[in-house]
């Protein structure tokens, strides 16, 4: 994803030397670098990218479910279409960001920024219709506050939620938290709940259907909440050896 911003190597401050012409940076060893040599390890801040374009418009398809699921039921059917659009577009993003080398620590906090907004759009709408409990938003909102505060910290030593640089160690950690099969897994529970659960109040489809749907779809939620819990907590557990 697109760029990282910001300032050059995270934890280094900027100070005037007075006996000097430049502005000098120091590292934490405190060996005194000019501005010019300082700057050419920074990465420039691209945000009009691509990837964030995708992310963005993914974002607004999820606003846009939500305001069909509050307006029109006979319009829930193509509100499930486009929920599986928006599904598809969450590794269109990643998949742009390779092609046109738009990969950044920046770009990945981007895209788990959306993700944030789209699943919490989706979850708050459907305990507002009355669909799921009130505690799977309150739960999902509380994890991801703690996450991405931790994501937060971590960024700011220099690493990543996910990749080369990620700030997952352990085997245990990388396995629940940044393994292919885990963020697959996740993915797909998710994009079942979202999409079956709309599917399942679709007024063109025959009760029975819809009840099937609807035992699937709220399977697919809890299932969705565990494994939210499961990949949240070795964040908090190893984000301590980075602070």
């Amino acid at each position: 994803m697109p760029s990282t911003g910001g300032y050059a190597i995270i934890g280094w401050s900027r100070v005037y030397d007075r006996n000097a012409a430049d502005i000098v940076s120091r590292g934490p060893v405190g060996e005194p670098q000019t501005e010019k040599a300082a700057a050419a390890t920074r990465e420039p801040v691209r945000l009009a990218t691509r990837a964030n374009a995708v992310a963005i418009t993914r974002a607004s398809l999820a606003f846009i479910v939500v305001g069909i699921l509050y307006t029109s039921r006979e319009l829930y059917l193509g509100a499930f279409f486009l929920t599986l659009v928006a599904i598809w577009m969450d590794g269109l993003d990643g998949w742009v960001a390779r092609r046109f080398a738009e990969v950044s620590r920046i770009g990945a906090a981007i895209d788990i920024l959306t993700d944030r907004i789209v699943e919490m759009t989706y979850w708050i709408a459907f305990a507002t219709l009355g669909w799921i409990p009130i505690w799977v938003p309150i739960v999902v909102v509380v994890r991801g506050l703690l996450v991405d505060g931790a994501r937060a910290a971590a960024f700011e030593q220099g690493f990543t939620a996910f990749g080369a640089s990620s700030m997952m160690h352990s085997p245990l950690g990388r396995l629940l938290v940044s393994s292919r099969a885990s963020r697959f897994a996740y993915g797909l529970a998710k994009a079942m709940a979202f999409s079956l659960m709309i599917l399942a109040f679709t007024s063109a489809l025959a009760p029975s259907i819809r009840e099937m749907l609807l035992a699937v779809a709220i399977a697919s939620v809890y299932v969705s909440v565990a494994l939210c819990i499961i990949r949240g907590v070795p964040v908090l557990v190893e984000v301590r050896r980075i602070l």
